[in-house]
């Protein structure tokens, strides 16, 4: 047993989840604005499905060890999304379904040595192909949030909030940082930079982390099927999030554990 097992099973929950509330919007609905500035539902959706192909695109590379990038261009991958946005709900979720099934199938057929080569994203670093499940799952799991159709961030899965927190803390931007120190339940990060610092249950400081707190912490989450969390005081912004898309130190094969 490795890391894998858990994975998949993870991304195959969480995909579930985003599907069966895909299911209960309209038409209307995807036409309406998502939780991201500028965004509909439509291009969320769209977005989480051609990002499914993108990383089928990585996982062929990881198998053949030819170069084959996620994107043809970041300009490619925009237009993409801005191509399928309005289509109606019933095109859009069976869009997401069948690209989550491609990858689904993708990761499936697998070599076993695969999941060790080296791939890389937009940005770097490389990073081991096995590595690939944990990015889909925080794709999937972030954007569901973004619909802002009943699923919040307090709805996280435990182990994705901790494994987030793990890979973000891991690359933290010292030189933008807001903070000195984050205290997410049991676990402290300190000696971040200046500024005060940041306290709360995981869930509550991976939103922060995330930029999904709309009301700036000091309210609790609402919509979902949560409790109620919020921060211990209103934070200051968080610096960029995600500034490598995969932390450093990862172990080239799946290790039984991770993190």
């Amino acid at each position: 047993m490795t890391v894998l097992d858990d994975l998949q099973a993870e991304l195959t929950a969480a995909t579930n989840r985003m599907l069966a509330t895909a299911a209960t919007l309209s038409d209307a609905d995807v036409t309406a604005p998502s939780l991201l500035a500028g965004w509909t539902r439509g291009h969320v959706l769209t977005h989480v499905a051609r990002n499914a192909d993108s990383h089928i695109n990585l996982v062929t590379w990881a198998k053949t060890g030819v170069y084959t990038p996620q994107y043809p261009t970041p300009g490619a991958r925009e237009a993409e999304i801005a191509e399928g946005a309005g289509r109606p709900i019933a095109e859009q979720h069976a869009d997401l379904a069948d690209s989550a099934a491609r990858l689904g199938a993708a990761f499936a057929t697998m070599p076993p040595q695969a999941w060790a080569a080296a791939v890389r994203g937009m940005r770097p670093p490389d990073h081991p192909a096995w590595y690939l499940l944990a990015r889909r799952i925080r794709e999937v799991e972030i954007h569901h949030v973004d619909l802002g159709a009943g699923y919040t961030w307090a709805d996280w899965p435990e182990e994705f909030v901790l494994r987030e927190l793990h890979d973000a803390m891991a690359g933290w931007p010292y030189a933008e940082s807001t903070v000195s120190a984050v205290h997410a339940g049991d676990r402290s990060w300190t000696g971040l930079g200046e500024g005060p610092v940041v306290e709360g249950p995981p869930p509550a400081v991976l939103a922060w982390l995330t930029g999904r707190l709309p009301d700036g912490g000091t309210g609790e989450a609402g919509g979902g099927t949560g409790p109620g969390l919020r921060l211990a005081e209103k934070p200051p912004a968080a610096p960029p999030w995600l500034t490598m898309p995969a932390p450093p130190g990862l172990p080239a094969t799946p290790p039984e554990e991770y993190p």
